[in-house]
């Protein structure tokens, strides 16, 4: 019963998440008040704060869910650290980018840039723990971390070019592993 009641919670989560940025597309993030979104996805405002503590806490819906996800992964990856970053964000990127949509309201709300800002920093920290906790590794945590700042600024460069001109973003992202892998690499030399 519990498996059920969990995938129920999770359903109900993700309809909450998608009718609440709908609301924030159409009327702006500050004037959506949580009531609107109760209203709009026909629940008690009680029962949006059993899904969620805060308004600003549906837009990232599963984003610690997905560093867990992708920082387990990397840690049990073979191969070159430069290439598990690569491999793993790529494969990851359809996760990893919120809609374009999404995306455009962080942008539009300094409220939303700043917790994107604590979610990303989350984010780079587990996966630079994984990469140190990585068999055989020997990076030490100022290489770990700049090697994840680097995979991070490829990941923040490719959402703002696809917002910008659109494309691939897998694409976008190998491209940005490949321009700045002379120096992943000299880090990892």
């Amino acid at each position: 019963m519990t498996g059920l009641r969990a995938r129920t919670r999770d359903v109900v989560r993700a309809q909450l998440a998608a009718v609440a940025i709908e609301l924030f597309a159409e009327h702006g993030y500050d004037a959506t008040t949580v009531d609107d979104i109760a209203a709009a996805a026909g629940v008690s405002k009680r029962s949006f704060f059993r899904y969620f503590p805060a308004k600003d806490d549906v837009v990232f819906h599963g984003v610690d869910e997905l560093a867990d996800q992708m920082a387990a992964e990397i840690g049990t990856a073979e191969g070159d650290d430069w290439d598990v970053l690569r491999e793993v964000m790529t494969r990851w990127q359809e996760q990893v980018f919120a809609s374009g949509q999404t995306l455009e309201l962080v942008e539009s709300s300094p409220s939303l840039r700043a917790r994107m800002v604590d979610k990303r920093d989350e984010l780079r920290r587990k996966v630079s723990e994984a990469l140190r906790k990585r068999a055989g590794s020997d990076l030490d945590e100022f290489t770990a971390d700049l090697l994840t700042c680097a995979a991070g600024a490829v990941l923040d460069a490719a959402a703002q070019e696809w917002l910008r001109v659109g494309g691939d973003r897998a694409d976008l992202i190998r491209h940005g592993f490949e321009e700045l892998a002379p120096g992943g690499r000299r880090l990892l030399a």
